[in-house]
């Protein structure tokens, strides 16, 4: 293949995991503030999946009204800087790194290129591509809610939905900030979570956590199955509920706002703004072993179709990598 040329998972228009395909395409040019980045490792995540199926319409005032604008996925990945503009300080050809950035994507190709000022950090020494690959998007939401809630030592908090990137990440955080947390997940992942540092775990498939008599100070919904009402009787009298998706009829957002001038039980529902500051508090976390995301399965890129397809089965466990530049 010609060095101006590569292989990406390309998508023209909205829909279900076949309308994307590799392709042939080429290869981006950094400008003088941006660097080239060969990718090794991406993700398929649920930010992936809801700007591929458009499935919520307002993520097109976004992404493009009838088309997509941003034809290559993939919000996060780890690989090697093989090019820079000559405007660049921060790093040099040759460093390794990982990050994340779900406004022009990009990941699901062999290079991409970044600003240098983007969510991008130089992974550990004593981390592979495939460690550093999933760092950054499940445990971008999960601290971003976090934070939003004001989550202090101390404060009981309900994480449903543990073993998804987003509820393994926000077990992890809220336990380092020195929560108490209770987390529900299927029947064979109960000791999965209680590694995580889940003091309590619930099995959905036998106990309705809805139907608890403990009082919490936040309930996080990390899958979005759960709505305001159904949990209300879980909050104490100032508790905060979140979800990380829109609700029923899109009540949260409402909600939200609504809850901006309320006291009392309240829905809390925060626009995740990305920093690299953030980026760079997770590395801190992985190198301390404090955060360890779960990587549940490997595609190749040719198989990005599988992949896609299986995590919309809403089975997946922890993160699902796509190897690149292997």
């Amino acid at each position: 293949m010609s060095d101006h040329k590569m292989k990406a998972a390309v998508f023209r228009k909205y829909g279900p995991p076949e309308v994307v395909g590799i392709e042939v395409i080429n290869r981006p040019i950094p400008t003088a503030k941006e660097v080239q980045v060969k990718v090794h490792f991406t993700t398929v995540n649920r930010t992936d999946c809801g700007f591929r199926s458009a499935e919520y319409f307002v993520s097109r005032f976004f992404s493009g009204l009838f088309v997509p604008k941003q034809k290559v996925l993939g919000c996060e990945f780890a690989g090697e800087i093989t090019k820079i503009g000559k405007e660049i300080t921060r790093y040099k050809i040759g460093d390794r790194i990982f990050g994340f950035n779900d406004s022009v994507f990009g990941g699901h190709a062999e290079y991409l290129t970044l600003p240098e000022d983007a969510a991008i950090v130089e992974i550990p020494a004593a981390f592979s591509y495939r460690d550093a690959a999933p760092l950054s998007e499940g445990g971008h939401y999960a601290l971003s809610n976090i934070r939003a809630a004001k989550i202090t030592a101390g404060q009981r908090v309900l994480i449903n939905g543990g073993t998804g990137a987003i509820g393994s990440a926000a077990i992890q955080l809220a336990k380092h900030i020195g929560a108490e947390v209770t987390a529900v997940c299927a029947t064979q992942h109960l000791d999965l979570v209680r590694a995580l540092g889940a003091d309590v775990v619930i099995d959905y498939t036998k106990q309705d956590f809805t139907l608890l008599q403990n009082k919490f100070d936040v309930v996080f919904d990390a899958v979005g199955k759960s709505n305001f009402g159904r949990c209300k009787p879980l909050l104490n009298d100032t508790g905060i509920y979140m979800s990380t998706e829109l609700g029923p009829h899109f009540e949260n957002p409402f909600l939200g706002i609504i809850g901006l001038f309320r006291s009392g039980k309240r829905v809390l529902f925060p626009i995740p703004l990305l920093k690299r500051d953030d980026i760079l508090f997770l590395r801190e976390l992985a190198e301390a072993g404090k955060f360890k995301p779960i990587i549940d399965r490997t595609y190749p890129l040719s198989e990005i179709v599988d992949a896609y397809t299986y995590v919309e089965t809403g089975q997946k466990i922890g993160n699902v990598l796509i190897s690149v530049n292997q």
